[in-house]
């Protein structure tokens, strides 16, 4: 096979390793995989990784590299092909059935049977040609035909279907069959959340016991997903069964990027200089003994800083992660919980039980205390907190992995927590005392609602750390009132005000300037925002916008406790 020197392209989004070699995108070598995979003597192997860690690029390769009739050129180069008496003995050498579970979801059961009838439906008619075989008999490819038109009876036969497909591949080639399910949990995931769950996991059970413990013709089997499910029995009585967690050390670098990984690609693309910020920005996550990084992250940012060398570092990964689960806890945390967040997002780490085998059913049937403790599980198995040092047996010292997962918890987390406060008397005289230019009225509603949101912890946080915070906290009080618009740092004058607020259908308009008071400095600090307020000229957007009453408003933070100063513009 040819192969174009060019500059590689940068695969954002790809999850077909033949179309990432064929079309000349930039690999990150994990072909090694394979090797330890066959070594392992696994039946069935479970990876749980959170999502966006090259799981399904994974799955996809190891697809490439087993199935029947493969081009083995695709792996030329690449580590695996140094290991010739492996290559000779595995490598396009098997019938492999591969499915993703990703999709299969809906409102109700029935949603979900269809939409995974579907799933099924598609890889069956990748062997449609199996009803040309000579060494299946009528009476298989009399059933198989009813399966190719679509025609599964009920939920049994769907339940059985990949077993029987599995026996065909079997007949046909004499070789058993490798199978290959990628985010396996997410159906249970979804039918947790659509209220479905106990009718799911009977599906899933007998669907899997079928597949991959009753059958005769597996040779065998890799799963990947997010949380690991043990209790519901689904794997009950099968034999050889691993489960590979965050926490276990091998097959560690298999999933994500290594710093080594960073750099090359790094180093490929001209960006050496920006190797600091992708370590603060997207490392930090500790998988077994080895430091891993976000790759949906780092192709990403790559891509564009080389449209653009001096563009901002940029948060990907909270719009391809599932939170669910995690706004669920949240929403109606108690104060032990707060203290705990508040600590984690003052760059502390805290020391929490891990439960490597928490299960949905877990979740649905515990009651508001249980489901706090099973929160820093959700959050360590999702990748919204890592180990800090090498775990005490389940005990694990957790911190926020890098500069992206905080900005989420600043800015999502905490709106989880405080969403609540947006509601009520309270949240009221505050929108009212905003709206009047009244500074006693807004400090004394803050000043109430605060004790009840997470704050920032006065300990090693850098001031415009604590500053950014208390920013995103107003940005979701004054978010909840439908009658406001909000902006958050909007050119004016000559800068950035940090919160502009329109009331609309009052004709008012208002400017923030957000201040932490060091040492309890409220005043001074109150001052030091109005001045620059004025000296800034943040009003200005507003007198160009015809708006004819203007408040401008100094507010000092310091922990739980605010001071508020407020004066007219003279228009």
């Amino acid at each position: 096979m040819k192969k174009d020197t060019s500059i590689k392209k940068l695969p954002t989004g790809i999850e077909s390793f033949s179309k990432i070699i064929k079309d000349n995108y930039y690999y990150v070598d994990k072909t090694n995989l394979i090797k330890d995979l066959l070594n392992s003597k696994s039946e069935v192997i479970l990876f749980t990784r959170p999502r966006r860690f090259g799981k399904s690029l994974n799955m996809d390769m190891l697809k490439t590299f087993f199935i029947k009739g493969t081009d083995i050129s695709l792996f030329d180069g690449l580590v695996i092909s140094k290991e010739k008496g492996l290559c000779e003995k595995y490598q396009g050498e098997f019938p492999v059935i591969s499915i993703s579970l990703k999709d299969v979801g809906g409102v109700t059961f029935e949603d979900f049977i269809s939409r995974l009838r579907f799933v099924i439906f598609q890889e069956i008619m990748h062997f449609d040609w199996l009803m040309d075989s000579g060494k299946l008999a009528e009476y298989d490819k009399t059933q198989l035909n009813q399966l190719l038109l679509g025609k599964f009876e009920g939920t049994v036969d769907l339940q059985g279907s990949l077993k029987f497909l599995s026996g065909l591949l079997y007949k046909h080639y004499g070789k058993k069959v490798i199978v290959l399910i990628d985010e396996y949990d997410v159906p249970l995931d979804k039918a947790y959340q659509s209220g479905c769950y106990d009718e799911m996991v009977k599906f899933i059970r007998l669907f899997f016991g079928s597949l991959l413990k009753t059958n005769e013709y597996l040779e065998f089997a890799v799963l990947t997903g997010c949380l690991r499910i043990s209790k519901e029995s689904i794997f009950t009585g099968l034999n050889n069964f691993e489960v590979m967690a965050i926490s276990d050390t091998r097959f560690s670098e298999y999933f994500g990027f290594t710093g080594t990984e960073v750099k090359n690609m790094l180093k490929y693309y001209g960006l050496e200089s920006k190797y600091t910020l992708f370590k603060e920005w997207y490392d930090g996550y500790r998988f077994g003994n080895a430091e891993i990084y976000c790759p949906w992250d780092v192709i990403n940012q790559c891509k564009l800083l080389c449209s653009n060398i001096d563009a901002p570092m940029k948060s990907y990964w909270i719009n391809s992660s599932g939170n669910d689960i995690v706004r669920d806890i949240l929403s109606g945390a108690s104060a032990n919980t707060r203290e705990q967040i508040e600590c984690l997002v003052s760059e502390e780490s805290i020391k929490r039980t891990i439960n490597t085998d928490l299960t949905y059913a877990d979740l649905k049937n515990a009651n508001k205390v249980q489901k706090e403790t099973y929160l820093w599980s959700i959050l360590y198995a999702t990748g919204y907190l890592t180990d800090a040092a090498k775990p005490e047996g389940r005990i694990h010292t957790l911190v926020i992995p890098n500069k992206e997962i905080l900005e989420i918890y600043r800015e999502q987390v905490l709106s989880w927590f405080n969403t609540k406060a947006g509601h009520g008397s309270q949240w009221e005289q505050f929108c009212i005392a905003v709206e009047n230019g009244d500074a006693a009225g807004t400090e004394a509603a803050l000043n109430s609602i605060m004790p009840k949101c997470i704050s920032i912890r006065d300990t090693y946080s850098r001031k415009d750390t604590k500053e950014n915070f208390y920013h995103g906290l107003l940005i979701g009080l004054m978010s909840c009132n439908d009658e406001w618009v909000v902006k958050s740092e909007q050119e004016s004058g000559e800068g950035y005000p940090d919160i502009l607020v329109k009331a609309v259908e009052k004709g008012t308009g208002c400017i923030f300037e957000i201040k932490y008071a060091e040492d309890g400095k409220f005043g001074e600090v109150c001052n030091k925002a109005m001045q620059q307020i004025k000296d800034k000229k943040y009003a200005d957007i507003l007198k160009q916008d015809g708006v004819e009453t203007i408040y401008l408003y100094g507010i000092a933070f310091c922990r739980k406790s605010c001071q508020v100063i407020c004066r007219q513009e003279i228009i």
